[in-house]
């Protein structure tokens, strides 16, 4: 059996976004190319024409019921779309909600920060003076000292690598922290 045709038999014939019951394309999910069952979704036209540029933004309230796929590669596109809509209540909320293995999230952000810019565990973009929260205890490299979850980072800046964030943290000293272990307050 082909790939897409194992594909259509996994989404019963349906957009794997949407549900619509529409003519399907394979989209392979970036950074693969390739068509195969783990990689690439089944989506319809609108879908597929929208994904790297949401224009229908209450189209893709749809994905309040697909990011809960249990297909890998539907919840990559899910949370990538919640992203790119994330300035919507209703797709932050989603987000917050959305649970990935790590695998898959790394995988979901990989191409996500093409701009460099550094996003949080819920895919939100962080920027220059925004107060974060630390989302679980992280060794300090060199020592044997933990900055603890719950730690409130204040006024960050961001430098050359687009995936570490810096600030003081309650008035102290200055440290760099991985933006994806940290939520925005």
């Amino acid at each position: 059996m082909s790939s897409e045709a194992t594909m259509l038999e996994r989404c019963q014939s349906k957009c794997e976004l949407c549900a619509a019951e529409a003519p399907l394309t394979a989209f392979a999910v970036p950074p693969h190319s390739h068509v195969t069952v783990d990689y690439a979704i089944m989506v319809c036209d609108k879908c597929l024409g929208e994904i790297e540029d949401p224009q229908d933004i209450n189209h893709w309230r749809c994905l309040n019921d697909s990011m809960w796929s249990q297909v890998p590669a539907v919840q990559v596109t899910a949370w990538r779309q919640l992203t790119r809509l994330n300035s919507e209540t209703w797709a932050q909320d989603a987000l917050d909600i959305m649970y990935m293995e790590e695998d898959q999230m790394n995988w979901a952000m990989t191409g996500m920060s093409a701009d460099d810019k550094p996003f949080d565990c819920n895919g939100v973009e962080l920027k220059k003076g925004d107060d974060v929260t630390v989302i679980k205890d992280l060794p300090v490299k060199g020592t044997n000292q933990v900055i603890k979850q719950g730690t409130v980072i204040r006024g960050i800046s961001i430098g050359n690598d687009p995936k570490l964030v810096s600030g003081k943290a309650n008035g102290g000293q200055s440290m760099y922290v991985i933006a994806e272990f940290t939520r925005k307050k």
